[in-house]
């Protein structure tokens, strides 16, 4: 049967409002995450946690809801699962609610000890700072997310004073300083400047009014500016152009910064050139670290010329950060001079088949990659073929690469797969979301038959393979010594063939991902289904106004 004929034969099917999908799943993680951490009257009441608390506690909680909403579905499996997305939606609701006062109570606890001090426990501190002059981190950032002021900075800090201590790395990340306790580490950091090569100062004013952050950052720049730091970590800030400029004394000294980190820092186009403008040189620059920004195409041309002038990077993310062809091109044209490249990341922009055309030049010079992460990038048959030519050709001990979600079909998995072949240290392949199809998944597997001993992790999920496809592809994994995860959920597999699979996975099904979202009826999740998508749509509606305090407390 081709193509045509296939698709004009899909049938359409139910999907009932429960369970929810993965991507709802994961949308919701997401929004509590956001309310974890964003303002609002709870968080002004209890206090915001970090991004990492967060996306811990969040994922707990969904995970806790659904398996709540679950057990309550399956004592009326004729319903149409609306009573368990109110339910998913409630719990959802009163467990983030628990857990913003159960960090409330956590800091509030922590300053009824610290004032309850007992003799021991001050000789106990005594002991750690002789200790502390062999240690060379100093590491505040464990715990919970705290705002510290001038008084508790003092305590907290005293060991950087300590005569003839042996810190080179410091990390302020996690604790919200304010002016006060800005004022009280300027001289310790200033007396520390000629030691000190690493520096996080990531997440280290969440909460602070824009005024009082920037004078904050403006002390911390100044005290440490003449440092000559190897590594420097501005992330999780929202720093924007105002940020970076506020950081500007301290950019504005370094010439010997191997690796810098600004992610998830409001990088906007004007706070791109602030950085181009503001860092002096970057011929040692070996890290890049520029995740969820919202740079875009002119942003990504100031980014570009700062890569340019990299001629010994090899750790390069650039993902999240709404960049399109243009910017894509200049990017990919720049790192045609990064000819010590190992990891790239790339992921979730908008280059399109032009910028990815443009990227497989470059991809061409890099002998050195082993992970290569390009997925949803909108590169299509013409880009990612283009990409695994060169990638063929090139980077020998290539150990990961990810090509999800880029419009992929099975035209281009004879180029994808002569690729793959070649590539003997792979560990990670990824290509989900793509419409590779039985015949792409055919010529996966048999790339994949020889060797590839350190093969670990395959994921082509969501790629409309049928019985067949999932078959082989079983077959040729379950052989490899260090194999761990087969991810094909998401498709059109017949019952017979989940069966055919299950059974090839039966001494190790640890090793054969979740089935739950495959389609046996042979359906298309609803992309050409009209019932399934308006479910699918009415099952995120109901969750989309999720907030804290949907209980009462």
């Amino acid at each position: 049967m081709d193509a045509s004929t296939e698709n004009s034969q899909r049938r359409p099917f139910s999907i009932k409002l429960w369970p929810p999908s993965q991507k709802t799943r994961q949308m919701l993680v997401e929004r509590m995450m956001n309310n974890l951490t964003s303002k609002s009257i709870f968080t002004q009441r209890y206090g915001v946690l970090t991004r990492g608390e967060a996306e811990e506690n969040a994922k707990k909680i969904e995970d806790t809801a659904f398996t709540t909403s679950n057990q309550h579905y399956e004592k009326e499996p004729d319903g149409d699962g609306s009573s368990a997305v109110q339910l998913y939606a409630k719990e959802c609701s009163k467990l983030l609610l628990e857990v913003l006062k159960r960090g409330a109570a956590t800091r509030e606890e922590r300053g009824v000890l610290a004032s309850e001090e007992t003799r021991d426990d001050k000789q106990e501190l005594a002991s750690e700072k002789v200790s502390a002059a062999h240690e060379t981190l100093f590491d505040i950032s464990k715990g919970k997310r705290a705002f510290i002021e001038a008084e508790e900075s003092e305590e907290i800090l005293s060991p950087l004073k300590e005569p003839g201590n042996s810190y080179t790395k410091i990390c302020f990340s996690n604790r919200s300083f304010g002016l006060g306790a800005a004022k009280v580490a300027e001289p310790i950091l200033f007396s520390l400047k000629g030691q000190l090569k690493e520096v996080d100062l990531s997440d280290f004013i969440a909460g602070r009014p824009e005024a009082e952050a920037l004078q904050v950052m403006s002390i911390f720049a100044a005290s440490l500016e003449g440092s000559i730091l190897k590594s420097l970590n501005l992330s999780n800030n929202a720093l924007g152009e105002k940020g970076v400029r506020a950081f500007g004394a301290l950019l504005k000294s370094q010439s010997s910064l191997e690796e810098i980190y600004l992610m998830n820092d409001g990088i906007s186009e004007e706070a791109a050139r602030a950085v181009c403008e503001l860092i002096p040189s970057t011929e040692k620059l070996k890290v890049l670290q520029f995740h969820n920004n919202m740079t875009g195409d002119e942003g990504a041309l100031a980014i570009s010329e700062v890569v340019k002038h990299s001629p010994l990077l090899e750790d390069f993310r650039c993902s999240s950060t709404r960049i399109g062809s243009e910017g894509g091109i200049a990017l990919s044209e720049a790192l045609e001079s990064c000819t010590q490249l190992k990891k790239l990341d790339l992921r979730d922009n908008m280059f399109g088949v032009d910028a990815g055309v443009a990227l497989s030049k470059a991809l061409s010079r890099h002998a050195n990659l082993t992970e290569v992460y390009l997925s949803y990038l909108n590169l299509e048959d013409e880009g990612t073929i283009a990409i695994v030519n060169a990638l063929k050709e090139s980077a020998p001990m290539l150990e990961v690469l990810e090509l999800a979600g880029n419009d992929v079909t099975a035209e281009a998995a004879p180029f994808i797969s002569a690729c793959i072949a070649v590539k003997q240290h792979l560990v990670k392949l990824s290509l989900a979301e793509n419409e590779l199809k039985d015949e792409g998944a055919v010529h996966i597997s048999k790339a994949l038959e020889e060797g590839h001993g350190q093969l670990k992790e395959v994921d082509v999920s969501a790629n409309y393979i049928r019985r067949a496809g999932a078959c082989l592809l079983a077959q040729v994994v379950i052989k490899k010594p260090e194999f761990k995860l087969l991810n094909i959920n998401s498709n059109i597999i017949s019952e017979e063939g989940i069966d055919e699979v299950t059974e090839i996975f039966k001494k190790s099904p640890g090793l054969l991902g979740p089935l739950d979202e495959n389609d046996p009826e042979g359906g298309d999740g609803g992309e050409e289904s009209g019932e399934g998508e308006g479910n699918e749509d009415e099952l995120e509606s109901k969750l989309k106004k999720l907030e804290v305090g949907d209980q009462d407390d």
